[in-house]
């Protein structure tokens, strides 16, 4: 009994310990058996499990098993061994040490019961993941490090303050519904707003995801936002305004991931797009809306990984990754480009691939719930995904001309990984059960309804048709190599500009003030010395008897009040 009581995780900061002192296939074959034993503990223990313990008066749960923390924890172990996985190649001690903690981190703050034990992993979850973009080694990933590093701290002060706030209010500590009916409510949120990539939060993603390093950025692409939406889906279900936030969410993106020339940042892009699906769907809080959002979160887990692991692959042996410097290459990675084909149909939601079987039960809770409009704005979104993630990665890495490189396939493992994957996604689209099993409302959704499959295949062709018409007509934002920015545009530049405004300003103020003082205290000093050179004033000698009779009319003013006003 107490083997099930072991939290999941234990065993991989066991696995970061071992990485650590252990070098080649060694390491390699223990941090994937590693992985494997936590999953399958995982899947053997009984389906209720809680551990309890007393600290500071206070009784801490930190490790808590459900129906909603599970499909979460089998699919961060598919993702921890993907991701490893992939990286087998790699001869980087930190990378796999960190890896192995940021998943740990994750499924610490996943298995949370309490509060406080879910702040301890979230800040771990925050500087785990921080090394794993510094282990680029350059100048760009150190800034944008820093930046992320610094969202993620905030992230996790707000969310203490909230904490701090909640546990004032309501007396406990339990991770359950919070909702925002209080201040504390509502800056737990904000900071769970943050990882999971709110609007106007969202920057840190974006500019740092693309920097980290190719097998790195598969392990970002799985852990922090998908915490952040278990943490949405435990914490706010049912609340109304997610429902706005996550239209915003799924629409927004479409337009920067067109614009972009880096294709990794066009993932990025297409990541806030499909989390605003999620969102929207536990802001909406029905049992199927909540089950679309659980499922949604575990493809896209492992579709994302796909095309990140696909375009992982491309830099890894081109060493290029923006779209006016590649293409043409399905000619010497023709395996890569069929994995990467894979993904991009089951982001794109294609019948029988695994984004269609999640994405429409969200788009389904929306229409039945009464939201028709934001069921539009989330059919645009889908338009839009199949444009810039569907469309727009394969073709220009691939297809859209040739860029004369010339390479091979990735090492093995890589192609294993990236198989694995899809698989997974051909797997799920076809067998939607096995997936709907898992979730944590029972369910009797049928994806594959006539109306569904007729309205998801006719909005995929006009989508297409789109493109090719927008391409032919030379109106499709062409490949330009330049840098867009969005948000970021308030503290790289507006923000910029005020503090140089206010700061020269107070330079300025501060300068005059400073020579006004000094030209005062020269002319003081000029006065003083004046005042007492040999034919001043001062150097007047008078005489005693004038001091005296000053002397003698003070005393005669202090013995008249004192007696005009006894006390």
């Amino acid at each position: 009994m107490w083997m099930s009581e072991i939290p999941a995780f234990v065993p991989f900061f066991f696995g970061g310990v071992v990485a650590l002192f252990t070098r080649g296939h060694l390491r390699s074959l223990l941090m994937l058996a590693i992985i494997t034993l936590s999953g399958m503990h995982l899947f053997l223990m009984p389906a209720d499990i809680r551990v309890q313990m007393s600290f500071l008066g206070y009784e801490l749960t930190p490790y808590r098993v459900d129906g909603l923390s599970i499909v979460f924890g089998y699919v961060f172990h598919i993702a921890a061994f993907i991701s490893v996985l992939f990286a087998l190649h790699v001869r980087d001690t930190m990378q796999h040490v960190t890896g192995l903690l940021y998943a740990g981190s994750a499924l610490g703050a996943l298995f949370a019961g309490d509060l406080i034990t879910l702040f301890v992993f979230w800040e771990m979850l925050a500087l785990t993941s921080a090394f794993l973009v510094w282990a680029q080694r350059s100048e760009r990933a150190y800034q944008s490090g820093m930046r992320y590093l610094i969202y993620q701290v905030l992230s996790g002060l707000i969310l203490l303050a909230g904490v701090l706030m909640h546990i004032g209010r309501t007396g406990s500590i339990a991770f359950d519904f919070i909702g925002i009916d209080s201040i504390g409510g509502w800056l737990i949120l904000v900071a769970f707003g943050i990882k999971a990539a709110f609007p106007l939060l969202h920057t840190w993603l974006t500019d740092a995801y693309p920097e980290a390093t190719p097998t790195g950025t598969v392990f970002l692409s799985a852990f922090t936002t998908k915490t952040a939406i278990y943490a949405l889906a435990r914490g706010y279900p049912g609340t109304e305004l997610l429902i706005y936030v996550g239209a915003t969410m799924a629409c927004f993106p479409i337009f920067y991931a067109v614009i972009q020339n880096d294709l990794r940042r066009v993932l990025s892009y297409s990541l806030i797009n499909q989390l605003g699906f999620m969102v929207c769907g536990i802001g909406i809080g029905t049992a199927l809306a909540i089950n679309g959002a659980v499922s949604h979160a575990f493809v896209h887990i492992i579709y994302k990984s796909l095309l990140f692991m696909s375009m992982g692959a491309v830099l890894y042996m081109t060493g290029k990754i923006k779209a006016t410097d590649i293409g043409g290459l399905y000619k010497t990675m023709p395996k890569t480009a069929i994995l990467c084909i894979i993904g991009a149909a089951s982001i794109s939601a294609f019948p029988l691939f695994s984004g269609f079987v999640a994405k429409s039960m969200i788009m389904a809770a929306a229409m039945k719930e009464g939201h028709t409009w934001i069921w539009l704005f989330l059919l645009l979104a889908s338009a839009g995904v199949l444009k810039h993630a569907g469309i727009q990665i394969p073709y220009f890495a691939f297809f859209a001309h040739d860029s004369g490189i010339r390479t091979s396939e990735p090492p093995k493992n890589m192609l294993l990984a990236m198989t694995i994957a899809a698989v997974l996604c051909l797997a799920i689209g076809i067998y939607p059960r096995m997936l709907y099993r898992l979730l944590p409302f029972a369910t009797d959704f049928d994806p594959y309804d006539v109306s569904h499959v007729l309205a998801q295949t006719q909005l995929l062709f006009f989508a297409m048709l789109a493109f090719v018409w927008l391409n032919l007509k030379g109106l499709y934002p062409p490949e330009v190599r330049a840098v867009n920015i969005d948000a970021e545009w308030f503290y790289r530049r507006f923000f910029r500009r005020i503090f140089q405004t206010v700061s020269g300003w107070v330079r300025k103020t501060d300068s005059e003030f400073r020579d006004l003082a000094l030209e005062k205290m020269n002319g003081f000093s000029a006065y003083l010395a004046q005042l007492h050179s040999p034919s001043g004033k001062g150097a007047i000698t008078r005489p005693t008897g004038n001091m005296v009779i000053w002397v003698a009319a003070l005393l005669a003013a202090y013995l008249w009040l004192l007696l005009s006003f006894p006390r």
